[in-house]
């Protein structure tokens, strides 16, 4: 059965990332998007992950085209979107798919694991997060209008 830390992910400028470098630590892997009225989630994403990263957090950004278009850039576009807009210094990968047969493996993985309301694996929309705990279980899914101030609580206990 695979963990998490099974995977290999191509990073933002990209590398490939072996998700088990982040063995012992807590996740929240989140698909983002940098034309969503949920864009500003990444100001709370970052304000979290300074807060907790120190402690053993990380923040996962995915970016990702399948809702409404609202990715366009390619994955340069994106950290230049991220860094002047939002200051962001958590971990950013390829733009990826979340849904369908080109869904990437790790985004499979997540949604077998945890999957959203009456079981559908689907992903709904932008900002769908995935806590994953340091065990590597992953032990919440929050919907994409639960801001990262709302799931602090639920993340610090993981930590």
């Amino acid at each position: 059965m695979p963990s998490i830390y099974d995977f290999t992910v191509e990073d933002i400028t990209g590398k490939q990332v072996k998700l088990d470098r982040y063995r012992g630590k807590a996740l929240l892997i989140v698909n983002t998007a940098s034309k969503c009225g949920f864009t500003p989630q990444y100001k709370g994403l970052e304000a979290l992950y300074q807060k907790l990263h120190g402690k053993g957090l990380e923040i996962l950004g995915f970016p990702c085209n399948q809702f409404g278009g609202q990715e366009p850039g390619t994955d340069t576009e994106i950290a230049q979107f991220c860094e002047l807009n939002y200051g962001v210094t958590f971990p950013m990968f390829a733009k990826v798919d979340v849904n369908g047969g080109d869904a990437a493996p790790v985004f499979k993985y997540l949604k077998a694991e945890k999957p959203g309301l009456l079981g559908s694996e689907a992903i709904k929309w932008n900002f769908t997060k995935f806590l994953v705990d340091r065990d590597g279980k992953v032990v919440q899914r929050f919907a994409p209008n639960d801001t990262p101030e709302s799931i602090a609580g639920d993340v610090e206990k993981v930590l």
